[in-house]
């Protein structure tokens, strides 16, 4: 019996099923993948691209072209609700997308609360196509003079932009801009003192300043304001606050964990409506509450695909096993890495070597899907 299989979001967490989406349409299923852009952008890349050490090509998948060749249906548009008893999906449009089987991977967002007034030159670090309007605006202004780049958000993607900032315009030659770090009450706090200590050593040699001690208020187009009421002048801000689940699993009255996420169990499947898979950083895995890191969307991968054959055929399911400890390398700009893993923690040169070989040999093996 034909059934009908949606997808909400391209992201690393449906890469495996995107790729196989005919092996549903070969079985007379109906595939339909919601998107917000006809590209999927790889996060872990985006620093990178910032810095132009990547174009936008070599980042991201052609979602609509993978879907469409193998027979799928894509919708450009971005899916704001979905209604678990009549089982469709609410469209920003106002449409509606029947399904039988529904798989979420619709990411994270960083948060603007802080924001104020917007007047332009605020780029929040996610979705990762902001990073390209940002590096397009730091770029025409070093060209005409000296500025200050200001950075709220004390983790690793608050370092990744800043030294990132400093290759562009190392790279293109205009005035170098005085960067600031307004990282909170502690920089990189949640990782090992060795991680902390090489980003910021890296950092400081390439003039970032790095303000510890104290969070920021509010964030206003231009200016930057401190809980002490100090207010810092700045010429563009990047958002790189913590990110939160889409909201769109709150806004659908779905169980959900404490950051938002749509709770799932061990299969990967929403508590209450066996129907509905979700992966990636929009879920939160009651079993075991994961980082919001790009390798357990890798991970999830086959048992996401697995899993939602066996509900489209019927089969068993199976259960994800998160894994152990996981690599983490953190590009920092001008060719340099900070790589950690158990009690190994080196930065340089080879670091970021080991990063761009891991990144490149990724995006090869999924963008193969597009030939």
């Amino acid at each position: 019996m034909s059934k009908r299989l949606v997808l909400i979001g391209g992201g690393h967490a449906h890469m495996v099923t995107l790729g196989n989406l005919r092996s549903f349409v070969d079985k007379g299923h109906g595939v339909t993948v919601i998107g917000p852009s006809e590209y999927h952008y790889y996060s872990g890349m985006g620093p990178g691209m910032l810095g132009m050490t990547y174009t936008p090509d070599d980042i991201r998948f052609a979602t609509r072209k993978v879907v469409e060749r193998q027979g799928g249906v894509f919708i450009l548009d971005a899916a704001e609700r979905i209604d678990p008893v009549a089982r469709k999906v609410i469209l920003k449009s106002g449409g509606t997308v029947p399904y039988d089987v529904l798989s979420v991977n619709a990411g994270s967002y960083v948060p603007n609360s802080l924001i104020t007034e917007n007047r332009g030159d605020i780029f929040p670090v996610k979705p990762i196509e902001k990073l390209l309007m940002a590096r397009e605006r730091v770029l025409e202004l070093c060209r005409e003079r000296h500025i200050t780049v200001g950075i709220v958000g004390g983790g690793p993607s608050s370092a990744e932009i800043a030294g990132n900032i400093r290759q562009l315009i190392e790279l293109d030659g205009g005035y170098q801009p005085q960067i600031i770090i307004f990282a909170g009450s502690s920089f990189m706090k949640r990782f090992p003192a060795a991680v902390r200590r090489r980003v910021r050593n890296i950092l400081r040699r390439n003039g970032v300043e790095i303000r510890e001690g104290e969070y920021v208020r509010e964030v206003e187009t231009f200016f930057v304001t401190l809980e002490s009421g100090a207010r810092e002048e700045v010429d563009v801000i990047f958002m790189a606050v913590g990110v939160k689940p889409s909201p769109i699993f709150a806004d659908s009255k779905l169980a959900v964990g404490p950051d938002g996420g749509l709770l799932v169990n061990g299969f990967l499947q929403a508590r209450d409506y066996p129907e509905i898979f979700g992966g990636g950083d929009c879920i939160h895995f009651a079993e075991k509450p994961l980082d919001k890191v790009g390798v357990y969307a890798v991970r999830e991968n086959p048992v996401l695909f697995h899993n939602l054959t066996a509900a489209m055929e019927g089969g068993a399911l199976q259960a994800f096993d998160p894994g152990g400890a996981y690599l983490l390398i953190f590009n920092v700009g001008n060719g340099e890495g900070v790589l950690h893993k158990y009690f190994i923690t080196f930065g340089g040169k080879l670091a970021f070597t080991i990063k761009d070989y891991i990144d490149r040999k990724f995006m090869r093996l999924f963008q193969a899907m597009e030939k």
